[in-house]
């Protein structure tokens, strides 16, 4: 008969030396993000991308980052994300930068969803801001090679 045998694993933490955002292989998205992300490519948001800050923030555990082409399109995407998960009963604590609309940030305590428009995304550029984190592998629905809404240009 063979004996089963478990294999240990070290507790003390990996070496983590990285340049450019890594792909986090980690359990499937909470289903408010990815309602988030299912929102926003109703209104045909651009780039998504999101950010796994779990191991080097404790204000949050992702960011969801997305585009629009102009103002209009940033205030329709933040809309429409604000209203789908508030009908799922999940409410913003707090929603910023509506009126001008170049950033418009949805604070879901766990998450925060930033809607930017493609200018402001380029300048303020928190995909480097926020290097040390990992970028999550989205579902293929929300990439452009799925033929999806959303577009991501990574």
């Amino acid at each position: 008969m063979k004996q089963n045998t478990v294999k240990e694993q070290s507790l003390s933490p990996q070496p983590n030396v990285r340049s450019t955002p890594q792909s986090a292989a980690v359990e499937p998205l909470d289903e408010r993000v990815l309602a988030a992300l299912h929102a926003a490519s109703e209104k045909k948001a651009l780039e998504p991308v999101v950010l796994d800050l779990r191991e080097i923030a404790s204000f949050t555990d992702y960011f969801v980052i997305v585009s629009g082409a102009n103002e209009r399109q940033v205030q329709a995407i933040s809309d429409e994300v604000y209203e789908s998960l508030k009908k799922q009963g999940h409410a913003a604590a707090r929603v910023e930068g509506y009126k001008t609309a170049e950033w418009i940030l949805l604070d879901y305590g766990d998450f925060v969803v930033h809607v930017f428009e493609q200018k402001a995304r380029k300048f303020y550029d928190l995909e480097r801001l926020w290097r040390e984190s990992k970028r999550v592998e989205l579902p293929a629905e929300f990439t452009a090679e799925s033929g999806g809404s959303l577009r991501r240009d990574s």
